[in-house]
């Protein structure tokens, strides 16, 4: 090895792409200029300089990145969302664009691409640039869709890059307001007495209600019969008229009538309390142990979208959910927002493919 005991030396870290090796690198740098000088390396002048141009080309693109995220964005940015305007999960988007666009200072629009299982839309922003201006309003129906559809025109894991989470929808198990059920052990118990004779009611096969009451009927163990029904107002009307005992819905679409009297909650299905809602117990604390249930959104972008552009929106999506107007417009919607890391969003979507996967095993739901 040459040494110039002249001059300084510094450790300076060496990126390699290939192998791992198991002796460390010292590069002596100097101030004209002269080449770097590599020692405890047994590779060949021709390898060593395909490691230095390999760790230079690697530099680059990080400059690169850095500069784009700089000039990010440079014109209106796009939210694709899976389903029609005026569900709780297009106003969600929607107050979440508006905040970030106030600090972005570019437009960020919500385009509404509405599909079974939100394949459309999905497909859409994997096969978009990945240039942070095309993002998926991704949900827990991606995860379900990765189980229930027989194939799919895109990998529901590898070919997007998470951003972050934006918000939790509770859903709750509600009876009809004169029903003598007053809480989930009492359903259970009836349920007990009268086998087979309990209906639960929820919207379509494979949505997350139906889902919901699947799971609650296999962690409880009780005999019933899970009833799905096209539309929302559709389940409340047979809850209303006897034709279900017991229905499971996302909180939004029936606040207005537990808050009113019209229906019971006896349990939300998350993990702790609605804060709107703080006397209803979740249905793991009435007994129903290891229950959780709950439809969630987030942002994702196209696979390859350069990390330098995820870290920026996951910024920009953590300060529009934590901020307290945002926060208070959606719990007004049953809606807890929450931001995170993109890996604890990429942990959930793993996560929740793998649960929904289960549960529509479990109930022999056909695939699509």
């Amino acid at each position: 090895m040459f040494r110039d005991t002249s001059l300084r030396r510094k450790r300076v870290s060496y990126c390699f792409l290939g192998k791992p090796r198991a002796h460390g690198v010292q590069v002596v740098a100097s101030s004209n200029l002269a080449a770097p000088t590599i020692s405890n390396l047994p590779l060949s002048p021709v390898k060593r300089l395909h490691s230095v141009l390999q760790c230079l080309c690697a530099a680059g693109v990080a400059a690169a990145s850095g500069a784009l995220a700089q000039g990010y964005p440079a014109h209106p940015v796009k939210i694709v969302v899976p389903f029609a305007a005026g569900g709780v999960a297009d106003i969600t988007a929607r107050v979440l664009s508006q905040k970030m666009a106030e600090s972005m200072g570019q437009q960020v629009i919500v385009e509404n691409r509405p599909s079974a299982g939100g394949i459309v839309a999905s497909e859409a922003v994997a096969k978009a640039e990945p240039d942070g201006y095309t993002l998926l309003f991704i949900t827990n129906g991606n995860a379900v869709s990765a189980s229930l559809f027989k194939s799919l025109p895109y990998d529901t894991v590898k070919d997007f890059a998470p951003v972050s989470t934006v918000g939790f929808f509770d859903l709750v198990l509600v009876v009809d307001s004169a029903s003598k059920i007053g809480s989930v052990r009492e359903l259970i118990a009836y349920a007990g007495s009268n086998p087979n004779k309990i209906n639960i009611g929820t919207i379509n096969i494979g949505s997350t209600q139906n889902l919901a009451a699947e799971l609650f009927k296999s962690l409880s163990g009780i005999d019933a019969q899970v009833v799905p029904f096209k539309t929302t107002p559709a389940v409340i009307t047979a809850l209303k008229g006897g034709d279900i005992q017991a229905a499971f819905e996302i909180l939004a679409p029936v606040m207005a009538q537990i808050k009113g009297g019209g229906l019971k909650p006896l349990a939300v299905t998350s993990e702790k309390r609605f804060p709107g809602l703080p006397d209803v117990p979740t249905v793991a604390e009435s007994g129903v142990r290891g229950y959780q249930a709950a439809s969630w959104n987030g942002v994702a972008a196209p696979a390859r979208t350069p990390k330098a552009l995820i870290d920026r929106l996951n910024r920009e999506v953590n300060a529009a959910t934590g901020s307290p107007e945002v926060r208070k417009r959606l719990q007004d919607l049953g809606v807890e927002a929450r931001g995170g890391t993109p890996e604890a969003l990429r942990d959930l979507l793993v996560s929740e493919i793998a649960k929904w996967k289960t549960v529509i095993e479990r109930a022999n739901i056909e695939k699509q």
